[in-house]
């Protein structure tokens, strides 16, 4: 279980960027709209958005699909929220691109509109509602009877090490591409002089390699067969998604 759980980190360090990198991209970009400035921290509203549609659509599309009261499974599930996650870093790194493409000399914001930034967030969104609900049921469904609460502190102290592993990522990036000082870097203070989609692509590419290490140990992994009745099965269910909407909804509030 442990080597599945490491696989879990690097989608941490997805999902940090939408508090971080991704708002400081924001503020890089034209955040009018019709008149009013948009500001660049709301812009998590789309997730939230996304996870509320995301969830109703599993619900009622794919589980009927699927024929199973569950789903798919809870290791399917994180894959499929790995590769989301993936995409949404490719989608941010061809957003910065456009963004550089479109900054005029002596400016601090682009000209192009903070809008582009709806789909990057709207997969992360997407790729919370497979990931995380997928990773709270699997660590809890397989751990032993005695210590459940071990499998939900397995979810938080994922999130956790993606936090620090980011911080440590963007570190060592700055430190290899500044070169001594004589370049600004990928992320510096002034985006319009760095290469932030580099960044964004080199943790796309971590995510692929990361992907397929958990796709492989996912293969190599047996899981537990538990026996408890559909009823059960769903309600469980249902109570992680809307510990996953409330956990959403205090994460955009703090941003």
């Amino acid at each position: 279980m442990l080597p599945i759980w490491a696989c879990t980190i690097m989608y941490s360090v997805i999902f940090t960027q939408m508090s971080s990198l991704f708002v400081e991209q924001g503020e890089a970009m034209d955040p009018r709209l019709r008149g009013f400035p948009l500001p660049a921290a709301s812009m998590s509203a789309f997730d939230i958005c996304s996870v509320l549609a995301c969830t109703l659509l599993y619900r009622f599309l794919v589980v009927p699909l699927s024929n199973n009261p569950r789903g798919i499974t809870e290791l399917q599930r994180m894959g499929v929220g790995l590769l989301i996650g993936m995409l949404a870093m490719v989608a941010a790194g061809v957003t910065e691109i456009q963004r550089l493409r479109r900054v005029s000399p002596g400016e601090h914001a682009s000209r192009l509109s903070i809008l582009w930034q709806i789909p990057q967030y709207i997969l992360v969104g997407a790729s919370e509602v497979f990931m995380y609900v997928g990773q709270l049921e699997f660590f809890n469904g397989q751990a032993p009877d005695g210590i459940k609460s071990f499998g939900s502190s397995l979810c938080m102290a994922s999130m956790s090490v993606g936090n620090y592993f980011s911080s440590m990522l963007v570190n060592l990036v700055m430190a290899v591409t500044v070169r001594g000082g004589a370049m600004p870097g990928w992320i510096p203070e002034d985006l319009n002089t760095g290469h932030m989609d580099r960044f964004y692509f080199l943790i796309a590419a971590l995510a692929a390699v990361d992907l397929v290490l958990f796709v492989m140990c996912a293969k190599w992994y047996k899981c537990i067969n538990l026996e408890e009745d559909d009823s059960t099965s769903c309600l469980k269910e249902g109570q992680l998604e809307d510990d996953e909407l409330d956990r959403v909804s205090l994460n955009a509030l703090s941003v």
